[in-house]
């Protein structure tokens, strides 16, 4: 069962929770119980990964979608591997970009599709989504010809890398890309006010594939444990440390979840750019958003993290437990490209901007005889531009297939609500 950040009353199924997106209040949802999973931790290096996957989420969905068919589920997400990969004495790069769209939404994204369209009957359903990049990708994939599902990806014009764009774009069918003039909170306060709008899901049933939904969110948890799973594999027992390119903060408080259940990190640090809302609010008490600024790690240009308050109900929203236990790192932009060069030009590794801001927060908070991690959340191709001014590293460099058959198709709305509106009561 599921309740709402704001209203412990409210008891929602598996089934309303993904449907819902956001709780019946206009917050998020959490679960309502979080058990612990030790038999898991005793063996887990006896386990795919797929098997750790249902063993992470079967409690969560609490026998709405019999075991046969979660574990199906299961195994049309869990269908790539994780690799870990050691780039320097005590570093250690997961790798969370081997799925379709070389991005870690994919997990996610995969999950949601595929139970949706489990419930889904005949009537039509919309997904709503705001992206800064990979997640409207991951969606688009995902969703791409699912019965009886329209999806609306609404990305910021001009503010997302021309591969994710084509990504998102190129697909057709029940996939209809959005381009707004604004930003990603732009575009994330708009599929906001659609979720809060009665009158609006009267008429049209609408749900998110944002990491607010449950279905996206809660999937990412799996990472946790095969990389513990990994690690043991690797003969690494001592103090591990990891560092998560933070944006929308789903990832990292994915994170501190697994250890809820019974994971043990020593450190788990939020590296962000420099849209630092997160790390400067860890120092000064003060949570204060600033403008949101482009950065060539765009995924994480978001001042406002949707997923932060779930990290807070954690911590039983006190701020001292909180404070005590995530780190923020913020990284700018010259630190985050001398990090591509360094990484580069020691170990031959190529990161992409996301993975770099990640490295240089872990680094700063990394002690002796420690292991550290960092995660790796997409395959340095989707931002070619970046890389190849940075190393001087073309396209031809990397073996991935990246021919996009079709053209593009995009739809521009204007950066005001009943625009949107307008838009989803055309396709509908």
């Amino acid at each position: 069962m599921f309740t709402s950040l704001i209203n412990s009353n409210i008891n929602d199924s598996f089934k309303e929770s993904i449907f819902n997106g956001l709780s019946p209040d206009g917050s998020l949802y959490f679960p309502k119980k979080i058990n612990a999973l030790k038999d898991i931790i005793f063996n887990i290096t006896s386990l795919s990964n797929k098997e750790i996957g249902f063993l992470v989420m079967k409690d969560f969905v609490n026998n709405e979608i019999p075991e046969r068919k979660l574990k199906s589920i299961i195994n049309n997400t869990i269908n790539f591997d994780f690799p870990l990969k050691n780039i320097d004495s005590n570093i250690f790069s997961f790798e969370l970009f081997h799925g379709p769209t070389l991005a870690f939404k994919d997990v996610g994204a995969s999950f949601l599709a595929n139970s949706l369209e489990y419930f889904t009957e005949n009537n039509i359903l919309n997904i709503l989504v705001a992206t800064s990049g990979d997640t409207g990708a991951a969606v688009a994939e995902s969703f791409h010809k699912k019965k009886n599902i329209n999806v609306i990806v609404l990305f910021p014009k001009g503010k997302i890398s021309s591969f994710q764009q084509k990504q998102i774009s190129t697909k057709g069918d029940n996939i209809h890309a959005v381009e707004i003039d604004g930003s990603f909170d732009d575009c994330q306060t708009l599929v906001k006010k659609a979720f809060n709008d009665k009158d609006l899901r009267k008429n049209i049933n609408i749900s998110s594939a944002n990491s607010i939904n449950i279905g996206r969110w809660l999937p990412q948890i799996i990472y946790y444990f095969i990389l513990y799973k990994e690690l043991k594999k690797n003969g690494v027992n001592n103090k591990i440390s990891i560092s998560v390119p933070s944006g929308n903060f789903g990832n990292i408080c994915a994170g501190f979840m697994a250890q809820k259940m019974c994971l043990n990190f020593d450190k788990i640090i939020s590296s962000t750019n420099i849209n630092d809302t997160i790390p400067r609010y860890l120092s000064s008490g003060v949570f204060s958003p600033n403008e949101t600024q482009r950065t060539i790690s765009n995924a994480m240009d978001v001042s406002i993290p949707n997923n932060f308050p779930r990290i807070e109900k954690i911590f039983e929203n006190n701020f001292k437990k909180l404070s005590n236990n995530l780190i923020g790192e913020k990284v700018n932009e010259i630190e985050t490209k001398e990090e591509i060069k360094y990484t580069f030009e020691k170990s031959k590794y190529i990161l992409d901007p996301h993975g770099a801001v990640g490295l240089v927060g872990l680094k700063r908070n990394l002690g002796k005889n420690q292991t550290g991690v960092f995660f790796e959340t997409a395959h340095p191709i989707k931002f070619i531009d970046s890389i190849n001014q940075i190393l001087n590293i073309k396209q031809d460099h990397f073996d991935v297939e990246t021919n996009f058959k079709n053209n593009e198709f995009i739809n521009s709305i204007d950066n005001n609500y009943p625009s949107l509106i307008n838009f989803l009561k055309k396709i509908n």
